[in-house]
């Protein structure tokens, strides 16, 4: 298919999981226009081959998708709308495929298709995990939450940056097993952090109990991909002094969302909760600017204070 043949796409939230996603798009031969309300962001997509616009709304003129990738439902919605109706849903083409990635509230995210769809658009939530390695490589499986006569459609759209599509029901699926699937991720990197601080105070190598666990039942992606010491996984952000493939904040955040979920749902998540506020105290102190695996930190302090008292 020609880019000729390929529809418009406008690309909403340049930052560092859009920026990359909107490149292989470009890459793909999509012609894609962007905005990020960051002149950095907006300059390195601008160098990626994607169209800077100044605005949302100027960057949906008439495009036939529009992907937004948002820190929240809010700025979904606001973008959505606009200030005064002149927002992404009046400046796109008249049935064009709105494509959220963010991550967000499941109530907001079906909000927001509703809004599209009373605008006479088609809507998708699409939110991704892989980190920013993932959007680089354009690997990131895409938990997708749509009616299935929009799958067609979406799935060419996704292609170009994804390792995996993975269809989870109608709108809000996608939203809702994103943040099942990270309060999972939450909860075992805590627990890979608290095994190797115990394994640390009997004597294991970190090399030792990586090369037993990773073959063995305690196999998990906190610990294969995401290893929170350095040396097992060379790749890791532990050997980059924790910098972040996906922050603490992010975690926080998503976990929050979970447990808004279960107070919604009347669910019991006993560890979830836990793992949440561990990771709400740890994003808004030492952990604000680092990976979610440096939360080993935040386990050595209280072994260390526990051994203190």
């Amino acid at each position: 298919m020609s880019s000729t043949d390929k529809p418009r796409v406008a690309f909403i939230g340049l930052g560092n999981m859009g920026g990359p996603m909107a490149a292989n798009l470009v890459e793909a031969g999509y012609v894609v226009t962007g905005f990020d309300p960051s002149p950095a962001a907006a300059s390195a997509a601008s160098e990626a081959g994607v169209t800077p616009a100044d605005s949302a709304a100027a960057a949906a003129r008439d495009a036939q998708v529009v992907i937004t990738m948002l820190p929240s439902g809010k700025h979904v919605l606001d973008v959505y709308q606009g200030t005064n109706g002149d927002g992404v849903l009046a400046a796109a083409a008249p049935g064009a495929l709105l494509v959220d990635c963010s991550t967000i509230a499941v109530d907001d995210a079906r909000a927001a298709a509703d809004a599209a769809r009373a605008a006479g658009h088609r809507a998708v939530d699409a939110p991704v995990s892989g980190g920013v390695g993932g959007a680089t490589a354009g690997t990131l499986t895409f938990m997708v939450g749509a009616a299935d006569d929009d799958l067609e459609a979406v799935n060419a759209v996704l292609e170009p940056m994804a390792g995996r599509v993975v269809h989870c029901g109608d709108s809000g699926a996608g939203q809702a097993a994103k943040i099942c699937n990270n309060m999972i991720l939450g909860i075992s990197m805590i627990a890979v952090s608290e095994a190797f601080v115990l394994g640390e105070r009997l004597g294991l190598t970190h090399q030792a109990l990586f090369d037993v666990a990773s073959t063995a039942s305690g196999q998990c992606w906190s610990l294969t991909t995401n290893c929170p010491v350095p040396g097992p996984v060379p790749t890791s952000p532990a050997n980059r002094d924790y910098a972040p493939g996906f922050a603490s904040p992010l975690m926080a955040k998503d976990l929050g969302l979970a447990m808004t979920a279960a107070d919604t749902t009347h669910t019991g998540t006993r560890m979830g909760q836990l793992a949440a506020e561990i990771y709400r105290e740890f994003a808004s102190g030492d952990g604000a600017a680092l990976d979610f695996s440096a939360i080993i930190g935040a386990v050595r302090d209280d072994q260390n204070e526990g051994a203190a008292s």
